[in-house]
């Protein structure tokens, strides 16, 4: 099989592209990516020269680009992983967002249906939904109602996906997921803008009353449920992918500062964001029943995992840019 992924030099992206090439040696990947501030090619270099991954620099909005390489390499599937996702810069500048998100989305549609592409998978969120008040759960049929100009953006392209889908036939496929955090995220998010200022002995904003609920799920988890529903996902559907690990920001601060020996004295409650959604939660019962996913990991676990991991690749932390405030 062959699969054209989208944006697989930023965190998901990348951590796929490494889990699916290292378990099936017959899948060949061409990944595309613009290359922004938050996708490097250091990202995958552990598996640059494999024989069966290429890679293309550019936009997934140029439609002579994106055509000439499905043109040329017919491949079975488009995975779009390729999105603007910080919240906060989607407020200060919703531009990038329409431009990558709604209209970069368009031209892989047009694309896939033109190519006859046999498989689109649009990779989305929970913020699609919006805010949830406990004890309820978005399921896929829930109705969407964005609130940032980020989520609002992601919600377009899943639309316009929903619309190749029922006017034209093209096999679609709108994967939605919780909170991811792992190894090789941008440091604008929260756990590893957390990790890398606390082990600096620096304060971490939270903002407002840091009571925001989030469901955090382990990237590699996530990864596994593309997987499947590449292999056997059904055309025209939605899957939610959630962990059951909900956290409110300020537990999962109080989390990261006790395994990293800081003192919670480094809180620092600051203005809250604009438009900030209260609580995310997903049911992912579709998926378990449907496609047979199951987590892998607890959360517990993956938090040390992660924490361990930025500890040891501080370089990379460097190397990335620490000016920002933080994650969903």
């Amino acid at each position: 099989m062959h699969v054209v992924v989208t944006g697989g030099l930023g965190f998901i992206g990348s951590n796929f592209i490494r889990d699916l090439i290292s378990e099936n040696s017959d899948i060949f990947i061409t990944n595309i990516d613009a290359e922004t501030y938050a996708g490097k090619k250091d990202n995958l270099t552990d598996i640059e020269k494999k024989k069966n991954y290429q890679y293309f620099k550019g936009n997934i909005q140029d439609y002579d680009f994106i055509e000439n390489i499905v043109k040329t390499y017919k491949p079975d599937a488009i995975i779009n992983f390729a999105a603007e996702t910080h919240v906060d810069r989607s407020i200060k500048s919703s531009q990038p967002f329409i431009e990558t998100n709604i209209l970069g989305t368009h031209t892989l549609l047009e694309v896939a249906l033109n190519q006859k592409v046999k498989k689109y998978i649009q990779i989305s969120t929970d913020e699609v939904y919006g805010s949830i008040e406990p004890p309820g759960k978005f399921i896929e049929v829930s109705q969407i109602k964005p609130n940032s100009p980020y989520s609002a953006s992601k919600a377009s392209g899943d639309h316009m996906v929903r619309a190749y889908y029922k006017t034209y036939g093209l096999n679609t496929i709108i994967v939605r997921c919780s909170n991811n955090f792992g190894p090789y995220q941008y440091p604008e998010k929260v756990i590893p803008y957390f990790i890398s200022l606390a082990m600096e002995d620096k304060k971490v904003p939270v903002y407002g009353d840091g009571l925001n609920v989030r469901d955090w799920i382990y990237v590699n988890d996530f990864c596994w449920a593309i997987a499947l529903v590449l292999e056997k996902g059904k055309t025209g559907e939605v899957y939610n992918v959630g962990n059951d690990s909900e956290l409110t920001n300020l537990e999962l601060t109080k989390k990261i500062l006790k395994r990293l020996g800081k003192p919670e004295s480094l809180i620092s409650y600051v203005e809250d964001r604009l438009g900030h959604d209260r609580r995310y939660a997903m049911d992912s019962t579709k998926i378990q029943k449907e496609l047979g996913w199951k987590k892998k990991y607890n959360f517990e676990e993956a938090l040390d995992k992660t924490i361990e991991w930025y500890k040891n690749n501080r370089e990379w932390i460097e190397r990335r840019t620490k000016q920002t405030t933080f994650n969903k």
